[in-house]
């Protein structure tokens, strides 16, 4: 993938942060680079101090720093403000922030050496990956210590992912370890680029999720007895929200031609309305969709941004500005928890329906093999319950959350690092309320027989029988709802449906 100038799509962040594709500056960037860098020295060299370059930073910025202490300056900038905690975050999230800093580097509004931007792509494409940790980022001023963590590693400092020393790391790769000159700490510091990285990439999860949340959600009212006709078009067009539209339409097109749908379609059916977990699933994953939609508004606008501070504009001026505050990502980080949790929740609403004899018209208690002696699913259930109320906390917005730092020079906050983090663990707690859905609707179709599912859901129900054996007696659970989560983190489930 070759970087230029412009802005980056979600796509090529995933393909190099998931499936390490190799990156690249064009001629244009290093050209521009070049051409920027020299604005930088020629500050450098001034009587009279610019922020970033010759004199400290944050609340100490007011000191002039002298030429020969200015590389001591970067060194320890770097060394200082690589101070995260806790545990490693992902491989992948650390690759997309590196991804994000090398394109705003390319943008040619940071004043970096064009020799310090090919270090930083050298090391991506080499496949050495610094460790981050979770905590030190409050999402403003850029994600600051896990940047830090990165640069500390160009500098031949700190470590990486599988153990070695970074040095090693570099030295093996072929690398030169970088001397960081006037403004390039700064540069390499000063961006959104981690809680992008993760909004990106949950971006990717949850589209994948919300179509497989449609196709259980499917499974689930035809095992359920209920009806499709509440998914029809023209009922659907009478509240035109977009996403509510789409998911409507593909769980419709996943009951068509269903044995069990139609037995019960005639005018000997009793029941007058399905529960609001089936007829309105809709309505509820549309409303994710289309929140979605404003996330991926948002994250690409920011992959077009060049996020640095002070920044170098066109005309050689170098001006501070506030463009690294994090609320606009903060604030859809936040928003996508909240959707995520309730796609849960309905989901699990419905894999209780079909367990409760009172309520599940005709499958046995617990989808049970024999109920008394075998629990079935009931405590796949407990685990469901369990997840989505630990959603429902995570759906608690950090973004208002704002502390102080930096003897109150960054006074407001927006603690985006934070709403990613939880983020992340959302969409992992989804994932796997989605697989018990699927696992349990698949064991509840099976218990339908004679009757035959629709061809879609039967590729689904069939897909899930390759990985987990048909009703029997009590069996050790955990590995089965783990294939399950396998099959809908892969998109397995999804191929499924297209081949049906």
């Amino acid at each position: 993938m070759r970087l230029d100038s412009g802005p980056l799509a979600r796509q090529q962040v995933v393909a190099v942060a998931r499936h390490h594709a190799a990156v690249e500056l064009s001629d244009e960037v290093r050209k521009t680079l070049g051409e920027t860098r020299r604005h930088i020295d020629a500050l450098a060299d001034a009587d009279q101090p610019t922020y970033g370059i010759s004199t400290g930073f944050g609340a100490l910025a007011i000191r002039h720093i002298p030429a020969d202490r200015r590389t001591a300056l970067q060194r320890s900038l770097i060394r200082s403000h690589a101070a995260g905690t806790g545990p490693a975050v992902e491989p992948e999230v650390v690759r997309a922030l590196m991804l994000l800093r090398l394109r705003t580097l390319a943008s040619g509004h940071t004043g970096v050496r064009p020799a310090t931007a090919e270090a930083l792509a050298a090391m991506l494409n080499a496949g050495v990956v610094p460790v981050v940790h979770e905590y030190g980022s409050l999402g403003c001023s850029g994600d600051l210590a896990p940047l830090a963590a990165v640069a500390l590693a160009l500098m031949g400092e700190g470590e990486v992912l599988d153990g070695r020393s970074a040095a090693q790391a570099l030295a093996e790769a072929g690398i030169e370890p970088v001397t960081l000159a006037e403004k390039e700490g700064l540069a390499l510091t000063n961006g959104t680029d981690g809680m992008l990285g993760m909004l990106v990439l949950a971006l990717d999860d949850l589209n994948r999720l919300l179509d497989t949340a449609d196709l259980t959600a499917a499974m689930s009212v035809e095992a359920l007895l209920g009806t499709d006709r509440a998914f029809a078009a023209d009922l659907q067009a009478l509240r035109p929200h977009p996403g509510q539209a789409v998911s409507a339409r593909r769980m419709f097109a996943a009951l068509a031609d269903s044995e069990i749908v139609a037995s019960h379609r005639g005018p000997d059916c009793t029941r007058v309305q399905d529960a609001y977990s089936l007829r309105c699933a809709p309505q509820v994953h549309g409303a994710a969709r289309d929140t979605v939609a404003h996330a991926e508004l948002v994250a690409d606008r920011e992959l077009a941004a060049a996020i640095d501070n002070p920044v170098v504009l066109a005309d050689g001026r170098v001006e501070s500005n506030g463009n690294f505050h994090g609320a606009p990502l903060a604030y859809v980080l936040d928003f996508l928890a909240i959707p995520l949790a309730d796609v849960a929740s309905i989901a699990e609403r419905r894999t209780d329906r079909m367990l409760d004899v009172s309520r599940s018209h005709g499958l046995p208690a617990f989808l049970a093999d024999d109920p008394g002696v075998d629990s079935g699913h009931m405590i796949a259930q407990y685990t469901q319950a369990a997840i989505v109320s630990e959603l429902k906390r995570l759906a608690v917005p950090a973004s208002v959350d704002s502390i102080p730092s930096s003897a109150m020079q960054e006074d407001h906050v927006s603690m985006g690092w934070s709403a990613a983090r939880k983020l992340r663990r959302a969409v992992d707690g989804l994932t796997s309320v989605l697989a018990i859905e699927l696992l349990t609707a698949a064991r509840a179709l099976d218990f339908r027989a004679p009757l035959r599912p629709a061809p879609v859901t039967a590729a689904v129900r069939d897909l899930v029988r390759k990985h987990v054996a048909a009703p029997g007696p009590d069996r050790h659970l955990a590995p089965e709802i783990a294939a399950a989560e396998e099959l809908v983190r892969s998109g397995a489930v999804l191929t499924a449906l297209e081949e049906a």
